[in-house]
C-alpha cells in the first residue's frame, strides 16, 4: 500500500524541502579577501582602468591556457565587440543555434548582422555542425559563424571550426556558462577566433557583473582594448564606433575572488551532477544534457531532458510537482530564440523541429556550488518519487 509518505507533495505527501530549494544560491567564498580587496580599490581612488582589471585578465589566461584575455562590462558587450572586429554588418547573416540565450542573437543584430538560426545536437543540445554546414551554403554572403557552450557543455568545436574555415567565416563563441569548460582536456577560450564569457550572478565564476574575451589572435586582443573604451586609443582621436564596454576594478575585484578555487568548484558540480544521474538512472522518459566523455562542463545549469509519453508528464507539469515540493525550476531555454517575438520578422519560427523539441523538453533543476551531495540526492529523489504518480498527476492537472 502506498503512503502519504511516499506520495509527491502534489498528491498530499510531505515536500521534500518545505523551506524551499532556489535554483542558484550565490555565496562569495571568500568574504574577507573580497572585503580587503574592494576597500583596496576604494583606497586608491581608481574605480577603473586599473591594476586589478589587468590582474583578472592575467589572472584569467593562466586559467584558460590562452594567451590574451580582454576584460569587458558584460558577456553581450563582449560578443559585440568581437563580432564587429570581424566584420559582421550591412544585415548579412550571422549563423547561430535557435537554442541559446537571446543575447547570442542580440549580439549579432546590434553588430550590424542578421540572426540565422540552426539545429541543435540530441544528445548535448549545442550547436548541430552538420546542420550549420548545410544552412550557411545556403545562405546568402554569411559574416559569422557562432555556437553557445550550452549549459558549459563544449561544442563539437573540431567540426564547428572545419565548418567555419570551408565557408571562410569566422567562428565566435557565446561561451557565457563555459569559464572552466574543457573539450577533451583543452580549455575552452582556446577555439575559434574569440570566446566570449559571462560573470553574471548565475555563473560559475562570478563578478556581479562582468565578461571575459579569450583569444589566441593577438591583433584581435589590441583592437579589443580599444573598443571597449569608445574606440578611442588614449588621444580621444576615436578609431571606430566603440562602447563604453569596461570592467570597473570593483566588479574586477570580486572576480578575481570567485577565479579562486575555480577549477575545484567545477570538479564539485560535476561530482553533483554525476550523483544526480546515478540517482534518477533507470527512470523512464528522463535523460540528462551531458558532455561527451573526455570533455568538462562547469555544470552552470542542471538539465533534464523529458520524453513526456514515456515519462507520463511534460516539462511544464513535472514543474509544477516540483514547485508543490518546494524545488525552484527553470524552461532553459524555452521559447528557443527562432520563436521569440524579438525575432518573429525574420520568418524562421518554424525552421527547427528538433530545436522545438528539445526546448520543449527541457527542464532545469537547482545547483549550486556550495550545495552538498544529500541536497541533489533530496531533488533527484524527488523526480523518482514523482515519475511513478504520473498518471494521477495528470490527471489532477487536468481537471484544474
Amino acid at each position: 500500500m502506498t503512503t502519504d509518505q511516499n506520495r509527491p507533495a502534489a498528491l498530499g505527501g510531505p515536500p521534500a524541502f518545505p523551506d524551499g530549494l532556489p535554483l542558484t544560491r550565490v555565496r562569495v567564498p571568500d568574504r574577507e579577501g573580497l572585503l580587503g580587496r574592494l576597500g583596496a580599490v576604494l583606497d586608491s581612488g581608481m574605480l577603473t582602468n586599473g591594476p586589478l582589471v589587468r590582474e583578472l585578465e592575467e589572472r584569467a589566461a593562466e586559467l584558460m591556457e590562452v594567451p590574451h584575455v580582454v576584460a569587458v562590462s558584460n558577456c553581450t558587450a563582449g560578443l559585440m565587440l568581437v563580432l564587429q572586429a570581424a566584420g559582421v554588418g550591412d544585415r548579412r547573416p550571422v549563423l547561430m543555434p535557435g537554442f541559446t540565450f537571446s543575447a547570442t542573437a542580440h549580439a549579432a543584430h546590434w553588430a550590424g548582422g542578421t540572426p540565422l538560426f540552426a539545429e541543435a545536437r540530441e544528445r548535448d543540445i549545442t550547436l548541430d555542425p552538420a546542420d550549420a554546414e548545410a544552412r550557411l551554403k545556403a545562405a546568402d554572403s554569411p559574416a559569422a559563424l557562432m555556437a553557445t557552450h550550452v549549459y558549459g557543455t563544449p561544442c563539437q568545436v573540431e567540426e564547428l571550426q572545419r565548418v567555419a574555415d570551408a565557408a571562410g567565416l569566422p567562428l565566435v563563441y557565446d561561451a557565457a556558462h563555459g569559464l572552466g569548460s574543457k573539450r577533451r582536456g583543452v580549455p575552452v577560450g582556446n577555439f575559434g577566433l574569440a570566446e566570449v564569457f559571462s560573470m553574471s550572478p548565475t555563473k560559475v565564476a562570478v563578478a556581479g557583473e562582468g565578461g571575459l574575451v579569450a583569444t589566441r589572435d593577438a591583433a584581435l586582443a589590441r583592437t579589443l582594448r580599444t573598443a571597449r573604451d569608445y574606440g578611442n586609443p588614449g588621444d580621444y582621436d576615436t578609431l571606430f564606433p566603440g562602447l563604453n564596454a569596461r570592467m570597473s576594478e570593483l566588479h574586477a575585484a570580486v572576480g578575481l575572488t570567485w577565479l579562486a578555487g575555480l577549477p575545484e568548484r567545477v570538479a564539485h558540480r560535476g561530482a553533483l551532477v554525476a550523483e544526480f544521474a546515478r540517482t534518477v538512472a533507470g527512470v523512464p522518459g528522463l535523460r540528462l544534457a551531458l558532455p561527451e566523455d573526455g570533455d568538462t562542463s562547469t555544470f552552470k545549469d542542471l538539465t533534464l531532458i523529458l520524453d513526456p509519453a514515456a515519462f507520463g508528464l511534460d516539462n511544464r507539469q513535472l514543474a509544477d510537482a516540483l514547485r508543490a515540493e518546494g524545488i525552484d525550476t527553470r524552461r532553459y531555454f524555452f521559447p528557443p530564440v527562432n520563436r521569440q517575438r524579438a525575432y518573429a520578422h525574420l520568418g524562421q519560427a518554424d525552421d527547427l523541429p528538433r530545436t522545438d523539441r528539445l526546448a520543449a523538453a527541457v527542464l532545469t533543476v537547482p545547483l549550486w556550488s556550495q550545495m552538498d551531495p544529500a541536497t541533489v540526492r533530496r531533488v533527484a529523489d524527488a523526480v523518482v518519487r514523482i515519475q511513478p504518480f504520473a498518471a494521477e498527476l495528470a490527471a489532477a492537472a487536468a481537471r484544474g
